[in-house]
């Protein structure tokens, strides 16, 4: 396991190479205040960070003293040259604030979210995240990262084929148990639920009740549009059961029945994937997990499809903010049979 760990000032960022680790330049301290401040500071670096990003796929920024989400939506619309992307389709709960920022997803401080490519379940993801701490907590809260290039080459081989040649099915159903689908798709209107799935590649099935299951069928990995490296780009380890602690899927199980849980995925002919596939995945991210603990005003920025990220379980108040930009698609995997 890597972290970040101090690297000193960078007095001028135009000048200067970025501390390496691990080979990578990945973090950038400034010495605060920054003169015109932090938005201007931003437009005058765009092109840079930009390109560094690109180049290493993840970039912490420290010493701009972001304060608040409006300061943090003018530096991302700088930044992401005004390709901000708003949170549908969603997994997590969030709330959205201004200037299409969003909190971190709310889950409880106890919870691990284990290392991720945003929106990896879905056909289409931003190709650029970005994280900004606003409030540290007393305890824990990191935001993990890893990268996705490390985490395929250390993936067993026999896993990486078979989901690429299989593919992946996730099966979604909204209701009391997890989000509603009104939550996730930021509207009660069916219709224009059912007109974003059928542009997005999803399947739709209506339940009593005013249930909802949906099916989207995505590949295991992808290759980076720009390097054309292979990275490792699925959310199959968070969604499948064995994500759960054993006594929650079982009460679960219990309750609604395995084609009723709120989340799961299977290979993309319909068929199980067995748990210790999962173990091995998870150890693959393990071995490539860097973390470093969040100060007031730090900006993370990443390469969502070259970095995955996580969050610690925590103590006392946390506020990280999250925006996210560039939208990527990719074309539906080749329809498999799968049991109704």
């Amino acid at each position: 396991m890597g972290e970040i760990a101090h690297m000193g000032i960078l007095e001028d960022f135009a000048a200067a190479d970025l501390a390496r680790i691990a080979g990578r330049s990945l973090l950038l301290e400034l010495e605060p205040p920054v003169q015109r401040g932090p938005v201007e500071w931003a437009r005058g670096n765009v092109a840079a960070i930009d390109r560094l990003v690109g180049e290493n796929g993840a970039m912490l920024i420290r010493g701009l003293g972001i304060a608040d989400s409006e300061t943090l939506g003018s530096i991302l619309s700088v930044l992401f040259q005004d390709e901000q992307l708003d949170y549908i389709y969603r997994s997590t709960p969030r709330t959205k604030l201004r200037n299409k920022v969003y909190t971190a997803s709310e889950y409880h401080p106890g919870e691990t979210i284990l290392l991720h490519n945003e929106n990896s379940y879905t056909n289409r993801w931003p190709l650029r995240i970005a994280f900004c701490c606003i409030k540290p907590p007393a305890q824990g809260g990191q935001t993990p990262i890893a990268d996705s290039r490390d985490v395929f080459r250390s993936m067993p081989a026999d896993i990486v084929e078979t989901f690429d040649h299989k593919g992946l099915m996730y099966v979604r159903n909204y209701g009391s148990i997890d989000l509603p689908w009104s939550e996730v798709f930021q509207t009660t209107d069916r219709k224009a639920v059912e007109s974003y799935c059928v542009h997005n590649d999803i399947e739709v099935e209506w339940l009593p009740n005013n249930g909802l299951r949906t099916r989207q069928f995505t590949a295991g990995s992808h290759k980076h549009p720009a390097t054309s490296e292979p990275v490792w780009f699925n959310s199959a380890h968070m969604f499948h059961v064995s994500s759960l602690r054993q006594d929650v899927h079982k009460a679960m199980v219990s309750l609604v029945g395995e084609e009723n849980l709120p989340r799961n995925v299977y290979y993309g002919d319909g068929s199980r994937i067995p748990n210790e596939v999962f173990d091995r995945i998870r150890a693959a991210y393990l071995k490539n997990k860097i973390l470093f603990d969040w100060q007031a005003g730090d900006l993370l920025i990443l390469d969502n499809m070259l970095f995955a990220h996580g969050r610690e379980p925590f103590a006392g108040e946390r506020r990280v903010l999250v925006g996210m930009a560039r939208s990527m698609s990719a074309t539906r995997p080749k329809p498999v049979h799968h049991p109704a």
